[in-house]
């Protein structure tokens, strides 16, 4: 489960059988899922220089 080096988002998990990933945002209690996320978006938030602008733009209301 990588950690990420972000304010907004502390770890992301990816199910790529389901296409599940799972968010956990900083100071939240829960993870978030979204569902029939490519694995090239996965990979993407994890290489982003700025893991909550990505989500704004490629993740947020697309996938749940």
């Amino acid at each position: 489960m990588p950690f990420l080096n972000s304010s907004a988002i502390a770890r992301a998990e990816f199910n790529a059988h389901t296409g599940t990933m799972q968010l956990w945002f900083r100071g939240g209690t829960h993870a978030y899922n979204f569902y029939n996320v490519p694995e090239s978006i996965y990979r993407g938030l994890l290489q982003a220089s700025s893991a909550g602008s990505y989500y704004d733009q490629y993740i947020k209301g697309r996938y749940n």
